[in-house]
């Protein structure tokens, strides 16, 4: 048929028909649905899709049949059949195609070319579903749902869209070319729907992160995986760095000076109840009781003649006891007399020579004192329960066990260390060193653990199952050593030295952690650690007690929970990075006096000298006959039992 023969069928039909013609391409889906291309004589039904196409050389059909049908979708519905998608903006769209017969019977003819036809109808029967896949959720925009919402519309208003006439070709282009921009509708809602949308929602515990109330901080999630930290080491290293710097910042351990007496301190005690109250005894045969937490002095005594030599507390804080050198012992009540009430001893021991020391037991009332021999006392009694001797020189200082309480162990002027039981009338066994021993002090944690404070400048750490050789020799101080007492924990200790500073030690190094010194103070006599472990008393030549924190740079008062974890934080930094020599460097480093560092230079010089001649002697000797002699054992004579 030609071209001319066409457009005069199409134009015998009615003027107000929606049947425009229009040559464009059949979605593949669509040709499937209406018919099968590969069987030339199968021709849609008017049952199928609700309209009649001629065949090639009949007359066009009836104006009722070409009709638009205005069922809003109503026969599909009741067909079973399946409502399709808009393609224009005012109604739906139908693409019809079939193979015309040449002649009007419906007999199969000769196959020809397809004619593309264009149906127009609002509520066509047939609906051909063209929803997209599901797409994810980012590609849906504000566009879409435009789109979406145009689209219900269109099918909404059919009816009335289907009398306004054929819609504008522009209106099909335009939604074309949107379609042709990505723009895919999303599924239909309601029972029509062919599926739903797929989201995956974040779920959290609200308690996780919620705050309590409003002043609480804000809880941070953290993902502690070392594999999402790679520069951690590296950001440790540096807050190691600045804790270690800022801690030297804030070294500032000097807390208080507490001045009264009139001579130099000689001796100090700690009452074994009270945290605040603290006993000193001066040259002068003064005593004075001090109360910490004022910093003055609550009571002052005047116990001797002379020096008072020692001085201890009764077990249960109610008494405390001092000799001096007018060879008396006397035991005084540590509350203040009464108004009116003249300051006299409970008791006084009147001896038969001077006593230089002396230390109560830990539970009993029983207390020993030293001189030219050891005497274990009974309160109720004016004559000592037993003597212990062992040599014939004096004895600077007696100390009992807080363990073994049994135990006791004292400081003799002819060099030795020696240790009683108080169950027997013997001595237990004795070390003999180079040089004499001012005082010892037993590890309140270890009962077989004693540091002794010695004049070759050193303290020296024994165990009394071993005393062929000490467990460390502890070695910074320049002069004599004269006092030494252990912290409540065990693990550390702090020594009084004739060199005019204090050090504290940590009992299993053998070099002071801390050294603390004045320009004001002269000799150390007597040091004390007090029983809550943060504060250190010294009592110098110069009449003055001395207050210093143990921790130099450990913040006083309440510490709030973030500051306390970050001191710990900071502290177990530091101790992860200390032997870097950057951070080690920094933590050592100390300033010292200008007699001290002179001196600890020339000791050091004097120590490499005794070690190149031994090496030289050595090397110049038989094979042998010089022996190694390590550092522990150089300073022991002797063991005796």
């Amino acid at each position: 048929m030609k071209a001319g023969e066409e457009a005069g069928q199409l134009s015998n039909l009615p003027a107000n028909s929606s049947w425009h013609a229009a040559h464009f391409t059949v979605p593949r889906s669509d040709k499937k649905k209406l018919w099968d291309s590969r069987e030339e004589n199968r021709r849609p039904s008017l049952s199928a899709y609700g309209q009649f196409i001629p065949s090639r050389g009949a007359a066009p059909p009836a104006p009722a049949l070409l009709q638009p049908h205005t069922g809003s979708g109503r026969a599909a519905r009741a067909s079973g059949k399946k409502p399709g998608r808009s393609r224009a903006g005012h109604g739906e769209l139908r693409h019809v195609g079939a193979s015309l017969a040449q002649d009007g019977g419906g007999a199969a003819g000769p196959a020809s070319p397809a004619k593309r036809i264009l149906t127009r109808s609002s509520g066509c029967s047939t609906r051909v579903d063209r929803t997209p896949p599901l797409i994810p959720a980012a590609r849906f925009s504000s566009r879409t749902c435009r789109s979406t919402e145009r689209a219900a519309g269109s099918r909404a208003s059919g009816s009335r869209a289907a009398h306004a006439g054929p819609a504008p070709p522009m209106a099909g282009r335009a939604r074309r070319r949107g379609a042709g921009a990505g723009l895919a509708p999303s599924r239909e809602s309601g029972p029509r729907a062919g599926g739903g949308m797929r989201v995956k929602v974040l779920s959290r515990n609200p308690d996780d992160y919620v705050r309590d109330t409003k002043l609480d901080l804000q809880r941070v999630p953290r993902n502690y995986d070392p594999a999402l930290h790679p520069f951690e080491v590296a950001r440790e290293y540096v807050r190691a760095l600045n804790a270690t710097k800022l801690e030297r910042v804030f070294a500032k351990p000097f807390l208080s000076s507490l001045d009264g007496h009139r001579d130099g301190v000689n001796c100090m005690a700690k009452h074994p109840k009270s945290l605040s109250t603290v006993l000193s005894g001066a040259c002068d045969g003064e005593v004075k009781i001090w109360n910490l937490t004022k910093r003055q002095c609550v009571r002052t005594i005047q116990a001797h003649e002379g020096f008072v030599r020692g001085m201890c507390a009764r077990f249960c804080g109610t008494s405390f006891f001092t000799v001096g050198d007018d060879k008396t012992v006397k035991q005084w009540k540590m509350e203040s007399p009464e108004y009116g009430e003249e300051e006299e001893p409970i008791h006084t021991i009147l001896g038969k020579t001077v006593y230089t020391g002396i230390d109560h037991h830990w539970k009993e009332p029983v207390f020993a004192t030293c001189g030219h021999q050891v005497d274990i006392w009974d309160e109720q009694r004016t004559s000592p329960k037993c003597s212990l001797t062992w040599g014939f020189d004096s004895i600077s200082s007696v100390k009992f066990n807080p363990i073994e309480t049994y135990l006791l162990g004292s400081c003799a002027s002819d060099r030795n260390i020696v240790l009683y039981d108080m169950r027997k009338s013997t001595p237990l066994k004795k070390v003999i060193l180079n040089m004499r021993t001012n005082t010892l002090c037993w590890n309140p944690m270890e009962a077989f653990i004693f540091t002794a404070a010695n004049e070759d400048y050193n303290l020296y750490t024994f165990d009394m199952r071993f005393l062929e050789s000490p467990v460390m020799v502890h070695m910074d101080h320049v002069s004599a050593v004269l006092d030494v007492d252990y912290s409540p924990t065990g693990k550390e200790f702090v020594s009084a030295s004739f060199d005019k500073s204090i050090r504290i030690f940590p009992v299993d190094k053998g070099h002071s952690r801390e050294v603390y010194h004045t320009k004001r103070m002269q000799h150390v006599i007597t040091v004390k650690w007090t029983s809550d472990n943060k504060y250190i008393l010294c009592g110098s030549d110069e009449m003055n007690i001395r207050l210093w924190k143990a921790n130099a740079s450990e913040k006083l008062g309440v510490l709030a929970p973030r500051e306390r974890a970050a001191m710990n934080y900071n502290q177990k930094l530091k101790e992860k990075f200390q032997f870097h020599p950057q951070i080690r460097r920094i933590a050592q480093h100390r300033h010292l006096p200008k007699s001290i560092y002179c001196q600890i230079k020339e000791q050091r010089i004097m120590r490499e000298a005794r070690r190149r001649k031994e090496l030289n002697r050595r090397k110049h000797s038989k094979p042998g006959s010089v022996p190694f002699v390590s550092e522990r054992k150089k300073h022991i004579v002797a063991v005796v039992k």
